[in-house]
């Protein structure tokens, strides 16, 4: 029996960094800066309920420099599913995420999404 996502998972493995994204509207978005594969056992990232004090610190500290930029629930949903960090003027940040299932087609160096960038969550 086939697991779920796996679907999503041949696809994001056939993109490279430095492929052109072009989103659902053949808007250029930008260049691939990292791809991440999904991880169906990823955790979803909890508050800690214990005495917050360094800990809390540290859980920021760490939060601040790894990826994804994102809020935690998004986040624990990319980690999941798997990503892309897409290098794009489009956004403030500079910086885009698109989840594995928004990915339509990888093909001739190209990565085509089926939402339009506007939908791409950016980069904190």
């Amino acid at each position: 029996m086939e697991q779920q996502g796996s679907g999503e998972q041949t696809v994001i493995s056939r993109v490279t960094t430095g492929m052109r994204v072009v989103d659902a509207e053949g808007v250029d978005v930008g260049t691939v800066d990292l791809v991440q594969r999904g991880d169906p056992d990823a955790v979803a990232v909890q508050a800690p309920t214990a005495d917050p004090g360094s800990s809390l610190d540290e859980l920021i500290e760490a939060a601040a420099v790894e990826e994804p930029e994102v809020p935690a629930d998004l986040a624990a949903r990319l980690l999941r599913t798997g990503y892309l960090k897409v290098s794009t003027e489009l956004a403030r940040t500079g910086a885009v995420y698109v989840l594995a299932d928004q990915i339509a087609t990888v093909a001739d160096g190209r990565v085509r999404l089926d939402v339009p960038a506007a939908a791409l969550p950016p980069e904190e």
